[in-house]
């Protein structure tokens, strides 16, 4: 990444992305019976894909791997509540997350199901160009750390500058 350059997403041209992955999906002739979202980034692109493919059925898994802007864990690991695979047996999903980065994270969705399922996707807003999962569906490909509209803000704080309590 040099300095400090960044790729800036605001909410307006993530609704334009949402609805042409949506298009690239539905063009592709993929009908996805679930959408599985990653949490959090992934709830966004879940939802908007899962309205634009008039898809009712979203799953959703939480995953912790970034720590902050460049740090991780050593590997990704799926937080309470794990999904049980045995709802997607059988089934076509369609996973959605904001960002493959270093892949890892889509990598750990992507084995929990495949085992699982008739047939597993990947949809991503961004994919980055050292990602272990090359995704069927990404709006835009950069190697620059991404502003995400709803994690660019710092969390907020009760009126009066009170942190609520956790």
């Amino acid at each position: 990444m040099a300095g400090d350059v960044r790729e800036n997403l605001d909410y307006e041209s993530f609704g334009r992305a949402v609805r042409e992955l949506a298009q690239a999906v539905a063009d592709d002739g993929y009908e996805p019976d679930v959408v599985l979202s990653i949490a959090r980034g992934g709830v966004f692109v879940a939802g908007g894909l899962a309205y634009a493919l008039d898809c009712k059925n979203i799953h959703l898994v939480n995953v912790e791997f970034y720590t902050g802007v460049g740090t991780t864990l050593e590997m990704p690991v799926m937080l309470a509540p794990v999904p049980n695979a045995i709802d997607f047996s059988d089934k076509k999903v369609l996973i959605a997350d904001d960002v493959a980065d270093t892949g890892k994270t889509l990598k750990l969705v992507h084995d929990f199901c495949v085992d699982h399922v008739a047939e597993v996707r990947s949809a991503v807003v961004y994919e980055k160009s050292h990602s272990l999962v090359k995704c069927e569906y990404v709006w835009k490909k950069t190697d620059q750390w991404i502003n995400f509209p709803w994690s660019v803000e710092k969390p907020v704080v009760r009126r009066g500058g009170q942190v609520l309590d956790a």
